[in-house]
């Protein structure tokens, strides 16, 4: 029988908290993700248990853990809150209009500037909706740190992640005029191995690779760079300084190149385009905020300044 305090008590949220405890991996950092205090995650936490009549959690002054019976009360309350969230989504309706907080981790550099635009859509179509913009290079854990997605610049190697491909960025190589000490413009990729380097350490560090733009050519060299850094901001006032030649988007450079503060190296021959992903957890349920984020990026990204389609888009489009 249950407790006649009990009844009433909102089944779903002590689910949904519990959910969150485990995946986080603490009480306070359940606290932080769901936006309330400690004490109040740890009430909902010993009301499930008196609920249910059972131990959920072993906790000491440094570790928690699952107890078998918390064990199987994880695995039913993920389903049971998947479900409810389904069937909630399913009788409002596929135009129901999405509502709620997205948070989603973006790179540094692209996320202030080229990300924002089709943010301020999403914010505009959907004016119930707020967002957490994080802005960092790093590989999120997703589920630990109650991150919805996140948009990857450079390849996606975890399988536990679905990953959609949205676009490419082009890259080139760039200096400052005075770096050449007025050398004609080096033309191939070998003229370029004498020459002072900038290495991008999230994308290439001790080695070059070039592809000319006509004949699909791969051009590799070794280099032996004096400023490495995993900043493209970084690294693109390394190059306007005179600091040496580095690759680097070219939407970061394009105006520095109209106003002639750098030049385009070797122009027949560009770095290997680097794909663009929104990167989210494997679920058998995806709320209506994702969703509807996922589809305007995949709608926006390919026709941002600075971007282009994935390959296979565009050898379709010349069939």
């Amino acid at each position: 029988m249950i407790e006649p305090s009990l009844i009433g008590i909102d089944r779903i949220e002590l689910m949904q908290t519990f959910i969150r405890i485990v995946e986080a991996g603490s009480l306070s950092a359940a606290a932080a993700r769901l936006g309330t205090s400690q004490p109040t995650i740890s009430r909902r936490l010993q009301t499930l248990e008196r609920l249910l009549g059972l131990k959920l959690l072993q906790r000491t002054t440094h570790v928690m853990k699952l107890t078998d019976d918390g064990e199987r009360c994880y695995s039913h309350a993920k389903a049971l809150v998947e479900n409810w969230n389904r069937m909630e989504d399913d009788l409002r309706g596929a135009t129901d209009e999405p509502r709620g907080i997205l948070r989603v981790l973006v790179p540094h550099a692209f996320g202030q500037d080229q990300l924002i635009k089709p943010l301020k859509d999403y914010l505009g179509r959907y004016p119930k909706m707020s967002v957490e913009w994080m802005l960092n290079d790093r590989r999120p854990d997703f589920i630990v740190e109650g991150i919805d997605c996140a948009i990857q610049v450079g390849a996606v190697t975890d399988p536990s992640v679905v990953a959609i491909l949205l676009a490419e960025v082009p890259r080139i190589v760039v200096a400052a005029p005075e770096l050449l000490n007025d050398k004609p413009l080096p033309l191939h990729p070998d003229q370029l191995q004498d020459l002072r380097w900038l290495a991008l350490s999230s994308f290439y560090r001790n080695e070059v690779v070039l592809n000319h733009q006509t004949s699909g050519d791969i051009h590799r060299f070794s280099i032996q760079p004096q400023l490495s850094t995993d900043s493209l901001y970084a690294l693109r006032n390394a190059a306007l300084a005179g600091v040496g030649v580095g690759i680097a988007s070219t939407w970061v450079v394009s105006e520095d190149l109209a106003q002639g503060r750098l030049v385009h190296l070797t122009p027949d021959w560009h770095g290997l385009p680097l794909p663009i992903y929104l990167v989210y957890p494997h679920a058998s349920f995806y709320p209506a905020r994702l969703r509807a984020f996922l589809d305007i990026m995949r709608h926006a990204m390919p026709s941002l300044a600075g971007t282009q389609p994935p390959a296979q888009q565009r050898k379709n489009t010349t069939k």
